[in-house]
Parts: C-alpha cells; structure tokens; sequence
C-alpha cells in the first residue's frame, strides 16, 4: 500500500493560511496535488458540517488552517 496518496481538505482562513498558500503559489513553492485548499473568510465560520461533508464526499483527512 506504499503508493496511497490520502485525499486532504484544508479549510483556510482568507488573511492567514490562505494567504500563506496564495505566497508560496506565488513564489512557485509546490505543494501535493492531493490537498486541496478552500477558502474561508475565517476559519471561526466553518461548520462542522463541512468537515462531515469532505469526509462523506470521499477526503481522508481534513486540515483546519487560521
């Protein structure tokens, strides 16, 4: 099982973590494919339900970035 690549969801506040993520973008800083980030105008907004939701639409993990 050494080729699993876990499918993660990174919920991103939009003046911290994605900002930092939006830099290293722009300073063509890679980073997996697997990951995918999505914006929150603040990481205080998100419901559970979106991570109950990312898990039940197949992520293997979920990040929570402020």
């Amino acid at each position: 099982m050494s080729d699993f690549e876990p499918q993660i969801v990174a919920f991103c506040c939009h003046y911290c973590a994605y900002a930092a993520a939006d830099l290293a973008g722009s300073l063509r800083v890679q980073y997996p494919p697997n990951v995918k980030v999505v914006r929150l105008p603040c990481t205080g907004k998100l419901d559970t339900m979106h991570v109950l939701k990312a898990f039940e639409k197949g992520a293997d993990g979920v990040m929570v970035a402020g």
